[in-house]
This record gives C-alpha cells, sequence and structure tokens, in this order.
C-alpha cells in the first residue's frame, strides 16, 4: 500500500467549523467575567513548593535560575543557606573520564562552585520552625528561620534580566553574617585569587591545549556584599553586626588567556551592575516572570493524578525556564541541576552520558514551548545547530564529494561528523541522518507560530536546505527512480537498513512544507528542485498484518536485529505528523500504534505524544500520568525526574511528558485548531495555549465540555474544531 501524503481536509470538516463558530462567539460574550483576571492570579500560587524540613544536602535542593545561571538551593540542619551555581556556558576541559567515553567527548559541563550562607547566632538551634518555599510566581525562593526575635529571613534570586545571583537576609535581632566558597576543586584545576579585598574570586580556567573550542574557556565568580570583609580567601564576614545583609554573587564565562584577563572582563559587567538600582532590577525580575507565566498555562482538576500532572507540568516548565536562555541547549542529562550522587561516589559535576549533546534527547525539551509560546527559549538549540552547520558541511563535502549536511545524532555542541560510507561498521548512531529532518520540522513550526521572516531566512532555510541536499545528492535511486535510503539506520533501532521509516516520513514532511513556503523565501528554480525531489520519494513501507495495514520501521523482510526500545514505524506520527485526526488512513496509524512491540514509559519515550496524536485519550493519560510522578527516589524536589535511561534530573521525562499533555488539550495541522482532540472522562481543566499564526487559544473545560473559549486574534475562532466526544 502507497499512502497518500497530499490528501485534503474533508469539507464536511468545515462545515462543522462554521455551524460551531457562532455557539463559540456567543459563549465568550456570555463569558466576559472570566477575561477579567487571568488563572494564573489564582491558581498559580497553589503549585509553590514548600518544605518545612532543611536539608541534610543537595539531594533535597530546590532548582532556580534565569535561563542561563542556574542554583541548586537547599538549608542544612545547621541553618546554613547553601546553593550549588551551575551555568550553561560552563565547559571544563580536562577531566578523569576513567571508562565514559561520552564523557572524553565533548567537554564537562561543571558546576561553579558552592555558596554557604551562615549567620550566628543560629536561628535553626533548638529545633526552630522552618521553611523553604519556591516562589513561582517571582522565581525566587523565600527561606525562614526561627521565630519571633530570633526570625532570620531569606531570599534568593538570580535576576531574569541580568548576571547577578542575589541573597537578601533580614533578621529582627542583629547577627553576624559570613558567607564561604566551596569549592572542591581548589588547588587542582581551580584557582582561588588570594589578597582580596571585601570580596572572594575564583575561576576555572581551561588549558590553551584543550580541545579548541574549549581551549581558554574561564568561568567562576566574584562574590561581594556591602560591609563584608575579608576572613580569609573564601570567607566574608560582615565587619559589625547587622539585622540586613545583601550578598551578590556575579557569574562570568568567557575565552580569556589568563585569569587576570577574565577578572577584567569581570569587572568590567560588575561596574555596570553596581549602578543599577536593586528595587528596579527586582521588579523588572518580577515582570519577567509575570510575562513569563501569562504566556500559557495548564491547570488540570478533577481527581488526585490531575493534580500531580498539574504540578508536574508547571514545574518542568519553571525549570526549563531557569535553564533555557544561555549560551547553548539545556542538556537532556540533568540540565544545570545535577547534584551530588554518594551512591556513585560522584559529585555534581558528574552526568552519565557526559557533555555531547543527543538530538533525539534533547528534541523532548523543545517541541513543547511551541504550545506553550516560549519562543526565546527554542533560540539556543537553533542557534547551536545553525553554528555547526558550516563545518558539516565542509566535512559532508571533503567525505563524500558532494554538497548538504546532516548533524550526528551525538555531537558536542561544535558539532562535527565521521566518515560513515557504505563500509563503515553498523552501530547505534552509524548511518544516523535524522535529526536534520527533524530539526528542520520544528524550525519550519517556529516560522508558523512566530511569522519571523528573518529566522526564516537566516536560520530555517540554511538548515533545512542543507539537511534536503544531503539526502538528496548522497543516496543512490533504485530502478524505478526512487530514492534509496540505503544503508541507513532506522535510528538506533535498526541499524544500516533499506529505506528507513524515519527519514521517508521527515522528507515527505519536510519537502511537502518547504515547497508551500513563500516566494519571498524561495525562488522558482529551487522550488522546482524540490518538487522532482519529492517526485522521486518512495512511500512508507507498510504490510498488512491478519488483515490490517500496519506500517513498517524499514522496507523489505523485516529480519534486522533491534538494539533499542523504540517503535521508528510511528515516527510517522510524531515528530513528522503524516498521519493523525483528519487526515488520510487513520487507521493505518491506529493499526501501528496498537501493535507497537515497544511499551516503556517515562524518558525518552514518545508514546504519550502518538497516542495523544491519534485521539487515544485513555493511553494518553496512562502515559503522561507516569511521566509527572515519576520522581528521582533521592530526589527532594518533585520535578526532579527519575534517571530512567538518561540521568536525575531526567529533563526528557519531563519534557515529553509537557508535549503529551499539550496534545491532549489541542492540535494544530496548519490553520486548523482542534481542542479536546483526547481529552479523558473526568479531567477539567483551565488552559491557555500558543498555536501557528501569532494566536492564543484560552478555554475551560467542564465535565468533558467545552464551556468557555477565547480565541485571539478573533478572526482565527472560525478554524477552530472542537473534538470533545468525537
Amino acid at each position: 500500500m502507497q499512502v497518500n501524503m497530499n490528501s485534503k481536509l474533508s469539507g464536511s470538516i468545515w462545515v462543522l467549523i462554521m455551524l460551531i463558530t457562532t455557539a463559540f462567539q456567543s459563549s465568550a460574550q456570555s463569558s466576559h467575567k472570566l477575561k477579567d483576571q487571568s488563572p494564573v492570579d489564582t491558581l498559580l500560587d497553589k503549585y509553590n513548593v514548600q518544605w518545612n524540613i532543611p536539608g541534610p544536602g543537595s539531594a533535597q535542593s530546590m532548582p532556580l535560575g534565569n535561563g542561563d545561571i542556574g542554583l541548586n538551593v537547599w538549608v542544612e540542619k545547621n541553618g546554613d543557606l547553601v546553593f550549588y551555581i551551575g551555568k550553561t556556558d560552563a565547559w571544563g576541559g580536562e577531566v578523569d573520564a576513567g571508562k565514559d567515553i561520552w564523557i572524553k567527548q565533548g567537554g564537562v559541563l561543571m558546576k561553579l562552585g558552592a555558596v554557604r550562607v551562615s549567620v550566628t547566632p543560629n536561628p535553626l538551634a533548638g529545633n526552630s520552625a522552618f521553611k523553604q518555599i519556591l516562589k513561582l510566581r517571582n522565581g525566587e525562593i523565600v527561606v525562614q528561620e526561627g521565630t519571633g526575635t530570633n526570625e532570620v529571613d531569606f531570599k534568593v534570586w538570580v535576576d531574569a534580566n541580568n548576571p547577578v545571583i542575589r541573597v537578601e537576609a533580614k533578621s529582627v535581632r542583629q547577627l553576624t553574617v559570613s558567607v564561604k566558597l566551596d569549592n572542591w576543586r581548589a588547588g587542582l584545576t581551580d584557582t582561588i585569587l588570594g589578597d582580596r579585598k571585601n570580596s572572594i574570586a575564583w575561576y576555572h580556567h581551561n588549558s590553551p591545549t584543550a580541545d579548541p573550542h574549549l581551549a581558554n574557556l574561564t568561568f567562576g565568580a566574584i562574590i561581594t556584599g556591602k560591609g563584608l570583609a575579608n576572613k580569609d580567601d573564601t570567607t566574608l564576614q560582615s565587619d559589625k553586626k547587622v539585622t540586613s545583609q545583601l550578598i551578590s554573587i556575579y557569574p562570568l564565562t568567557a575565552v580569556a588567556g589568563n585569569g587576570s584577563e577574565w577578572l577584567s572582563m569581570l569587572k568590567s559587567d560588575i561596574n555596570r551592575l553596581e549602578k543599577l538600582s536593586l528595587n528596579q532590577t527586582y521588579s523588572a525580575h518580577q515582570q519577567w516572570w509575570k510575562r513569563f507565566w501569562a504566556r500559557s498555562w495548564v491547570f488540570i482538576s478533577g481527581d488526585d493524578m490531575a493534580a500531580n500532572v498539574t504540578q508536574g507540568y508547571i514545574l518542568q516548565r519553571f525549570v526549563t525556564a531557569c535553564a533555557g536562555r544561555g549560551a547553548y541547549p539545556i542538556k537532556f542529562n540533568g540540565s544545570i541541576f545535577v547534584v551530588d550522587n554518594p551512591a556513585k561516589n560522584v559529585n555534581a559535576d558528574y552526568r552519565a552520558w557526559g557533555g555531547q549533546y543527543w538530538f533525539q534527547n534533547t528534541r523532548a525539551m523543545y517541541w513543547p514551548r511551541l504550545m506553550a509560546g516560549d519562543f526565546d527559549l527554542m533560540l539556543p538549540l537553533f542557534r547551536m545547530y545553525a553554528n555547526i552547520l558550516p563545518a558539516n558541511e565542509v566535512q559532508v563535502k571533503q567525505f563524500y564529494n558532494h554538497g548538504g549536511a546532516y548533524f550526528a545524532e551525538t555531537s558536542p555542541f561544535w558539532g562535527g561528523l565521521n566518515f560513515m560510507g557504505p563500509d563503515v561498521k553498523e552501530n547505534y548512531t552509524n548511518h544516523y541522518f535524522t535529526p536534520i529532518l527533524e530539526l528542520s520540522m520544528m524550525m519550519l513550526d517556529y516560522y508558523e507560530y512566530t511569522g519571523d521572516n528573518t529566522f526564516a531566512k537566516k536560520t530555517l532555510l540554511p538548515v533545512a536546505t542543507a539537511g534536503l541536499r544531503f539526502f538528496d545528492e548522497h543516496f543512490k535511486r533504485d530502478t524505478t527512480g526512487k530514492l534509496l535510503l540505503d544503508p541507513d539506520n532506522s535510528i538506533e533501532m535498526y541499524w544500516k537498513v533499506h529505506d528507513p521509516a524515519p527519514d521517508i516520513a521527515g522528507l515527505h514532511a519536510v519537502l511537502s512544507r518547504m515547497l508551500k513556503l513563500p516566494g519571498s523565501l524561495v525562488n522558482e528554480n529551487t522550488r522546482h528542485h524540490w518538487q522532482q525531489f519529492y517526485d522521486e520519494l518512495p512511500p512508507l513501507p507498510t504490510a498488512d498484518i491478519r488483515g490490517k495495514t500496519v506500517l513498517l520501521p524499514y522496507s523489505g523482510p523485516q529480519a534486522a536485529q533491534s538494539h533499542n526500545f523504540e517503535n521508528p514505524e510511528l515516527y510517522a506520527v510524531y515528530p513528522f505528523r503524516l498521519f493523525g485526526l483528519g487526515k488520510p488512513h487513520l487507521d493505518v496509524a491506529i493499526n501501528t500504534f496498537n501493535a507497537r512491540k515497544q511499551r516503556d514509559k517515562g524518558c525518552w519515550v514518545q508514546d504519550p505524544i502518538q497516542a495523544a496524536m491519534l485521539g487515544d485519550a485513555a493511553t494518553a493519560k496512562e502515559y503522561v500520568s507516569f511521566n509527572f510522578t515519576r520522581k528521582e527516589p533521592r530526589l527532594k524536589f518533585p520535578a526532579f525526574w527519575a534517571t530512567g535511561n538518561d540521568y536525575n534530573p531526567d529533563e526528557d521525562n519531563g519534557g515529553n511528558g509537557e508535549n503529551g499533555l499539550q496534545q491532549m488539550l489541542m492540535q494544530a495541522d496548519g490553520k486548523k485548531i482542534m481542542l479536546l482532540p483526547a481529552w479523558p472522562v473526568g479531567w477539567d481543566a483551565t488552559f491557555k495555549l500558543n498555536a501557528p499564526y501569532n494566536t492564543t487559544v484560552e478555554g475551560r473545560v467542564l465535565k468533558g465540555k467545552l464551556v468557555y473559549l477565547k480565541v485571539t486574534p478573533s478572526s482565527r475562532l472560525a478554524d477552530v474544531v472542537d473534538m470533545a466526544g468525537k
């Protein structure tokens, strides 16, 4: 069976759209009171995380960050406020990797160190009252130690708009405040500057002989505070007793020939930041978080699991925002929030799977950003791969004497390829060319959502064009003139097979969308060539099993050994969306999903997303609920997800949970917006999600019915289809 990829939406659905439009408009008008106040204003605080027992260590930390600088914050039983500092570009160049090959390549994303804030006398002496609260609305952590005249309050925040960490301490009685740097690499690979006056300064400097992309990279910070004087090189202490104290920490990563050069750059930053008003920067910080939470929301009710899923969704989005605006994309294996792991005898610099980026894992945190409206958080991902592209194009030309490029499934942040001719030995990631197709799909979505023509010209077109050219010129044609993808991995599951389904689906999906780009972006010669290439694409491989047509992971006899826990044939559903609700041959996709061999849950498993895209509400609910309750047992924060196949806190787990939940509520196909396509019985919801063409959709679901709808701009209301009960 050859599946037709180009069938159009039937006219009957458009009739349905027009019939329900009037009803929606009436509902929106009668519900004007709901417009006056955002649900975030009334519901978000319920999901603040509060602890009443301190520490004892980093496993009991809360995350905080400004998109580039991240903290793990906890309080020890002696009352000390402690936090690790992470940064998205703190790449160390030297490490004893032992037997872990993935740590040997790509650098190590390190902590900058730890900071310990102490007050004397200890407000927790005698088991006094204690609270530590993550306040989501303001992007801050507040700590209360003791009560009455013994009470000491801390507020910790990482400025959303500036590279500075603030710790504010206040008390009723006068105290002595001390700040200490804990750096386990001091004297080994890190330097603590001596003879400082009223500050602590330290840095890590990569050797000039390290990999050229890591050589001379230098990162560290300076700690200061008015009225704080050096007790030694790693400790500041208040020169007199105080009732309030501001501590400021200024991190910096830069390429510098030596520590003095780095220090000069950081001093320039500090001079600028010290001229800013603390109150004004805090107000601007609050405004950033207010705008962030106003972009979108999902609140579910109905049972205990609904509350758990809501909490997981909100906290995963928060953790992503804390690490998602830096120089490099979020690391799937712990982000910048890894902590000590005594069971493995490793500290917070360690992460399984090392410093390389694995595209199949990295993508999980980024697909949900579209509906969440977190477009700024997607840019580090796009920027990294766009920067990788030119060098990869050069290597493709050297290796194969043709044009185009692809991205290796596994690579450091600077990219790079190995020769992958037909005779190269197969393995998980050799002959694996899919990532550039999926990234192109995501970039096409970003352009469709935002309408950003500059992005389309400078990022989307170069990447997608290079990927299409690679597949066009790298592979031969068969005797019928169709593209012959051989040898080619069917992702990590089947190695060096014939016409793998993920790449066929990706080429169909990307080419069909590229052909529809406006003339201002694509000239007619290019369009004509792409159309020729599209006409040469082979159909997706299928088989008839017990009278039902199903998709196959690759063409030909299904004799290849499996090596992983994936269902490559379902890439045609997600991420490439050739099949789905309202599209042709939905039965084929459903048959394939029901016949899938791999049914693991959590981590990078795509089943919650694919189930939702096929309208399977029960399975989607089951898998999403699993994702958002799969907390790592040894970690206290409820959205530090279990290791799964990665490392903790596993970002794949939360990202795929976000994506699955969004797809249960809303799906977009071109201009069509389908609401409640896979919404389970027994769950109510209040939501705001983003849709293509700069559109937002707000709704309320009660007892399985859409009872309130607001679409902005209102002209897009005609594109909405209510799928509830269908």
